[in-house]
């Protein structure tokens, strides 16, 4: 019996969705016509699928059984079709892409427009979210590549490609009294020990951002809890709270660049710093226009988390 793939999409909705008129309305097909095609699987099985309710419907294990191999099947078609194309050098298909938020959206735009140009046919699908929810989507298949900042301790066993690596930095309102000690030349940095600030609120990402990792780390070797003020997964945020001198905060290289006026930040002593990467599933083909658009993504970026060298004797 040939495998109906269209099927195997079906049954993928219901699990995602937890409720299969939600599902109907994402497929555009009607409720009826979509439990149908449960029904008629799950009269070939022998046994249901699904947990029904009016609410949620959830697996049964024979369920759990069935979307882990259809996802393993989709996979398989996606990469075969995707080896096909690559051998012909047709240049086409589709390409999934992730980014976190806030950088994500100009790295995305900058190196789109020129991997356009050689992969015309190419459809790109961008996503946006956290770090971590694009972790799991490249885990399950879901996404061809993300491009995530995090910690070595925030590697899953999929795969990683450094594109640069950025430090971080402590920043308070220029108004503050320690801003005062810090150097009038332009983009130079003095160091600052965190806990010259320690009695300060802080505004910070959120417990769920991969940033966290690292910032606790920072705080707990400077050996104090902040007195936290606000958190939130937008560095934007950060950045317009510190400069209205509600808090200081703790931002990348990234940002730190483009300040704009009323902020000031310092190095901190133990030069923390995480990584810019590219991530795709282990043991999944990476079709040449995946290769293709990581390259760009290092050859446009590879410097973004440089900063100026720390002044001497700072």
């Amino acid at each position: 019996m040939l495998m109906d793939t269209k099927q195997l999409e079906y049954i993928l909705k219901i699990a995602e969705e937890n409720n299969i008129t939600r599902a109907a309305n994402k497929l555009y097909i009607t409720q009826s016509a979509l439990n149908q095609q449960l029904i008629k699987l799950e009269k070939e099985l022998g046994t249901p699928l699904f947990h029904r309710s009016r609410t949620n419907w959830h697996l049964t294990e024979a369920g759990e059984i069935y979307i882990k191999n259809a996802k393993e099947m989709l996979r398989i078609k996606r990469d075969t079709y995707q080896m096909i194309h690559d051998l012909t050098q047709g240049k086409c298909g589709h390409l999934s892409v992730g980014f976190t938020a806030g950088r994500g959206i100009t790295m995305f735009t900058s190196a789109y427009s020129v991997f356009h140009q050689l992969y015309p046919n190419i459809i790109i699908e961008p996503m946006e979210g956290m770090a971590r929810d694009l972790q799991k989507l490249i885990s399950q298949g879901d996404l061809d590549i993300g491009f995530l900042t995090l910690t070595d301790a925030d590697r899953t066993d999929d795969l990683y490609e450094t594109i640069y690596t950025e430090e971080m930095f402590l920043a308070l309102p220029s108004g503050h009294p320690m801003a005062k000690i810090h150097p009038t030349e332009h983009n130079q940095y003095a160091t600052l020990d965190i806990r010259a600030v320690q009695y300060e609120p802080f505004v910070l990402m959120h417990k769920r951002s991969t940033m966290r990792t690292i910032i606790n780390q920072i705080f707990s070797d400077a050996g104090f809890e902040p007195q936290i003020l606000f958190e939130t997964g937008n560095n934007h945020t950060i950045i317009s709270m510190i400069q209205a001198s509600l808090c200081c905060g703790i931002l990348t290289s990234y940002y730190v660049k483009d300040l704009p006026k009323g902020i000031t930040c310092f190095r901190l002593p133990s030069r923390p710093t995480w990584e810019f990467t590219a991530s795709y599933k282990k043991g999944r083909y990476l079709s040449d226009a995946a290769r293709c658009f990581i390259d760009l993504m290092k050859s446009q970026w590879g410097t973004a988390g440089n900063t100026p060298q720390k002044l001497p004797g700072k």
